[in-house]
C-alpha cells in the first residue's frame, strides 16, 4: 500500500485500474472528464489492459457498457449532470438486464441556469432506475467504494448496476492523502469477474431482452426490487471483508454523537465533513447534537436511520437536491423510515448547497437554531427551510420569504 496525494478523480481512476476493468466507455463532461483521462493514460501506458471506447455521447457510453457487460466484461464509465440525464433511457436497460456495471458520478447541478458546480440533483433524479447509489465524503472513500461496489453487485444475489457519487469539484478536483492498495491485495478482495449468468456468446447464440407480456413483467420488477433489498446484506458482507483486508470500516450509515443527541443532522456527501465539525463545536458549547451520514442511498437504510434517530427530539434533513414544489428529495424517504416508530422525532427539511454553494458552519448553526425552536411542537411552523438562501437577492427579485 502506498500513500499518494491525489484528487477524487484520480482516486476513482486508480480504483478502476485496481479492479482490472475490461472495458471503459468514455465521453467527457465537467467535472468527471479527468477520471476517463486518467484511465486512457493507464491504457496507453499498458498499466491497464482494457478496451477504451471513446463514444459520441453519454447515451452511447452507457450503450457500450451494456454491450460489453452482456459478454461478461467488467465494465466502467463515468458521467455527470446533463450527461447522466442523457443516459436515462439506458440506465433502466442496464438494471433490467441485471448487468453489474459501475459508474462514477461527479455530482453537478442540472441546467437551466447553466452550472458546472455540485449538487445531488443529477444522480438523485435517477434514483428509480434500479441502480444502487453510494455517496462518499472524501477521496479515500471514493477509491474504496468503487472496489466495494464491484464486489457487491457482481454477487449473484444482487446483479444490479451501481453509481458511486462524489461531489463535483469539492471532491473530484480536491487532492488529499489517499492510501492506494497493492494490486495483489485488491485481487484477494475482488477476484477477476467470472459471471455465471448467461452472456452473449457467438458459439452459443441466445436472445436477450425479449418481450415481457403482462403475465410476467410485474414479476421481473418484483425480482429487481427483492435483489435491491437483498443488496443490503451483501453490501455489509463486502464492507466487512474490506475492513478485514484494508483496515477501513464502512456501513450503510455512519453516526456521530447520536447516543444522547436531542438534535440530529442527517445528510450525505462531502458536506458531512463540515457537519461533523459543526456538531463537534456545538457539543463543546453544551448542545446535544448528533450526525447521521447516509452512505448507501439505494438500497435506502430505512431500519438503520430509524434506529439511529428514534430517541432524538428533532431531526434536520440536509438536502442537496430539490423536488420542485415539494422540498428535499431525501426528506420523504427519511419520513418513511420514521413513520412506523411508536414515538418519532419532529422532522425539518433544510435545502442547502444547490449549484455548488458552500454548506458552511454558520448555515448549519442556523439550521440547528431552527431545530431548537421546534422542540416540543406537535408539528413544525415551517417544514422546508432554506438557511443559506440570500434573502436580499430574493427580495430584489420581488420574492417574499
Amino acid at each position: 500500500m502506498s500513500r499518494q496525494y491525489i484528487s477524487g478523480c484520480c482516486a476513482v481512476a486508480e480504483a478502476a485500474r485496481l479492479a482490472e476493468v475490461n472495458v471503459v466507455a468514455a465521453y467527457p463532461i465537467t467535472p468527471q472528464t479527468s477520471i476517463v483521462e486518467y484511465l486512457a493514460n493507464y491504457v496507453a501506458k499498458g498499466e491497464l489492459k482494457a478496451e477504451m471506447i471513446p463514444v459520441e455521447s453519454e447515451h452511447s457510453a452507457m450503450s457500450a457498457c451494456i454491450g460489453a457487460a452482456c459478454v461478461g466484461a467488467r465494465t466502467f464509465t463515468a458521467s455527470s449532470s446533463q450527461g447522466l440525464a442523457l443516459m436515462h433511457e439506458c440506465l433502466f436497460m442496464a438494471a433490467g438486464l441485471r448487468l453489474p456495471i459501475v459508474m462514477a458520478i461527479a455530482n453537478r447541478a442540472l441546467a437551466a441556469p447553466v452550472s458546472i458546480f455540485c449538487d445531488h440533483q443529477d444522480s438523485l433524479a435517477q434514483r428509480d432506475t434500479g441502480w444502487l447509489q453510494f455517496y462518499v465524503e472524501n477521496c479515500q472513500e471514493a477509491l474504496d467504494t468503487i472496489l466495494i461496489a464491484y464486489r457487491t453487485i457482481e454477487d449473484e444475489r444482487v446483479l444490479l448496476p451501481a453509481m458511486v457519487c462524489l461531489d463535483g469539484f469539492f471532491l473530484s478536483h480536491i487532492s488529499e492523502p489517499v492510501d492506494v492498495p497493492e494490486a495483489e491485495q485488491v485481487k484477494r478482495f475482488l477476484p477477476a469477474h467470472s459471471p455465471k449468468y448467461p452472456i452473449l456468446d457467438v458459439n452459443n447464440p441466445g436472445i436477450f431482452n425479449v418481450m415481457a407480456f403482462p403475465d410476467t413483467y410485474e414479476e421481473f420488477s418484483y425480482d429487481r426490487h427483492v435483489s435491491m433489498l437483498r443488496a443490503r446484506e451483501v453490501l455489509r458482507e463486502s464492507m466487512a471483508d474490506f475492513a478485514r483486508l484494508f483496515g477501513r470500516s464502512y456501513d450503510l450509515i455512519e453516526t456521530y454523537g447520536c447516543e444522547d443527541a436531542e438534535l440530529i443532522l442527517l445528510g450525505m456527501g462531502s458536506m458531512m465533513g463540515t457537519v461533523r465539525t459543526a456538531v463537534r463545536l456545538l457539543r463543546e458549547e453544551g448542545e446535544k447534537v448528533g450526525l447521521v451520514k447516509i452512505k448507501s442511498y439505494r438500497p435506502f437504510p430505512t431500519q438503520e436511520v430509524a434506529a439511529a434517530v428514534q430517541k432524538t427530539a428533532v431531526i434536520g434533513v440536509l438536502d442537496r437536491g430539490l423536488s420542485t414544489g415539494l422540498g428535499g428529495i431525501i426528506y420523504p424517504e427519511v419520513l418513511k423510515s420514521l413513520y412506523h416508530l411508536t414515538t418519532r422525532p419532529l422532522a425539518l427539511n433544510f435545502i442547502v448547497g444547490l449549484g455548488g454553494r458552500d454548506v458552511t458552519i454558520p448555515i448549519l448553526q442556523r439550521a440547528v437554531q431552527e431545530m431548537k425552536q421546534a422542540i416540543g411542537a406537535s408539528r413544525p411552523k415551517r417544514e422546508t427551510i432554506w438557511p443559506g438562501a440570500d434573502r436580499a437577492l430574493l427580495q430584489a427579485w420581488g420574492i417574499k420569504d
